[in-house]
């Protein structure tokens, strides 16, 4: 059964909003969205030219917006009273979330599942056995819900809150961002705040409405130089198509069908002679629809084709980096950051990619590290607070090396064993790692990381701009292009 950590108590606490549906302005376009968004030789495609599918989901994203301004308010007000309630105990959020919930969420038993299946039995998929697992893990979340928002009443029933606007506006003006919205206990909650809190989900959102926009638009642009090719030609687009695609393509065979079943047969669910014509279909839609995106193009560079429609400028974040690991120059002109998971697979691959960087790169790159264990991998704050132990000693980079190494080994006692062979003070070592000496650090790059927006490892920012493109080829051509503008 999953048992949140403290970590993710405090996450969960503070993200808990009020069920609230508001209405305004979204205050997500970061650019005038331009009345012409391309001409096709001459002919004007604008904005009310985009169809409305895909008008209505952009509203639906803009929609999400104005929802989750309201939500990051309340999420500012239990972050706020939780800190203000772990001062006053002098003890740390981490420990009050685990005094407060952790430590009195009862585990559910067999029993109680086993009456939530047979009340629930019609709505369920599978029998008991199959399913006892993730009903304990739904009757426990349940509880602790409960729980968390018993104890958020109570914080507010103590607290003084004054909410000068429950339902948040965008700023309009730089100026703007300086309106209070609440004040708890003293401490003022600006449009500073919530824009900041809001420009991860802000800019995918952004992301998300360019992305439809722009396969609107070139279906739009396809379409008219379609239309105007056939009408040259004294046929229907559909006749054009038929010419210069479905005629050049004779279809795919038995052997390539066969070949794809065999590249593909753990994701298929059958043998080969009752899936065959399926594949076949398959590849032949597939087929047509490349020849027809070949000729689409086509079309376009014979055509004089303007595109005013520009993508998002993504968001350069200031991320602390003070008393973090850092290898490399501590003046380099570019500074990767890396939100890493010792027990993620994908970090431990990262890991040569980024040695490598430094390597070539000498003195213009600087890494700095910061935690950001996920709750799927059980042993990787732990292990986040063990490389803290060993940075103590001044092995940091020695002791990743051997985590990333050895991610199928993580516990306590192994941990500890690591330290041994890089020839740690081993009673130093324990007492930092068993008295949890470093937990508030990991806790605050956690946080931090969960500010940024980060839902995955590893994530990596180079000053300031995340990085889409994390292979060797891909990073070295953004530090590349940065030291370039730097120039």
């Amino acid at each position: 059964m999953l048992i949140r950590t403290s970590f993710a108590l405090v996450l969960l606490f503070v993200s808990t909003a009020l069920a609230q549906t508001s209405l305004g302005a979204c205050g997500c376009e970061d650019k005038p969205l331009p009345e012409v968004l391309a001409t096709v030789d001459g002919q004007k495609v604008g904005r009310d030219d985009l169809s409305e599918p895909t008008r209505k989901r952009i509203s639906d994203l803009q929609q999400q917006v104005i929802d989750a301004r309201t939500a990051e308010l309340d999420k500012q007000i239990n972050a706020l009273l939780l800190r203000a309630e772990a001062k006053k105990r002098g003890i740390t959020p981490i420990q009050l979330m685990e005094a407060e919930v952790g430590n009195k969420v009862p585990l559910p038993t067999s029993a109680q599942a086993r009456s939530f299946y047979d009340q629930n039995r019609a709505q369920l998929n599978g029998d008991f056995e199959s399913l006892e697992e993730r009903i304990l893990d739904y009757l426990y979340d349940q509880k602790e819900q409960e729980l968390l928002n018993k104890f958020g009443h109570g914080l507010r029933g103590t607290a003084s809150i004054k909410v000068h606007a429950p339902v948040p506006t965008p700023p309009a003006s730089a100026t703007d961002r300086a309106r209070v919205f609440a004040v708890v206990n003293g401490k003022e909650i600006t449009s500073a705040d919530i824009e900041d809190g809001l420009r991860p989900l802000i800019f995918s959102v952004q992301e998300q409405m360019y992305d439809l926009r722009r396969y609107d638009l070139n279906l739009k642009i396809n379409d008219l130089l379609l239309t105007e090719a056939a009408k040259k030609q004294g046929m229907t687009p559909t006749q054009l198509l038929e010419r210069e695609v479905t005629s050049k393509f004779s279809g795919i065979g038995e052997e390539a069908a066969k070949k794809f079943f065999e590249e593909n047969k753990s994701r298929i669910n059958g043998d080969f002679p009752a899936v065959k014509h399926q594949i076949i279909e398959y590849l032949n839609d597939q087929e047509r629809e490349k020849r027809t995106a070949a000729f689409a193009e086509q079309l376009q560079q014979e055509a004089s084709v303007q595109i005013f429609l520009t993508p998002p400028d993504p968001p350069v974040y200031d991320i602390a980096i003070d008393d973090q690991p850092i290898k490399g120059d501590p003046n380099a002109q570019i500074t990767l950051v890396e939100f890493t998971d010792f027990q993620c697979p994908s970090c431990a691959q990262q890991h040569p990619i980024l040695e490598r960087i430094l390597n070539e790169f000498g003195n213009s790159v600087r890494l700095v590290v910061r935690d950001f264990p996920l709750s799927q991998h059980k042993e990787a704050a732990r292990a986040a607070e063990a490389a803290e132990a060993a940075r103590e000693q001044g092995k940091y980079w020695e002791y990743v090396a051997l985590l990333y190494k050895r991610q199928s080994a993580l516990q306590s006692e192994k941990l500890k064993e690591y330290a041994s062979e890089l020839g740690l003070d081993r009673e130093k070592f324990d007492a930092s790692l068993d008295g949890g000496k470093h937990l508030e650090r990991v806790h605050r790059d956690l946080m931090d990381g969960e500010s940024l927006g980060i839902g995955g490892t590893p994530t990596l920012f180079l000053n300031g701009r995340v990085v889409s493109d994390r292979s060797y080829e891909g990073l070295k051509s953004a530090i590349e292009k940065a030291l370039k503008k730097r120039l």
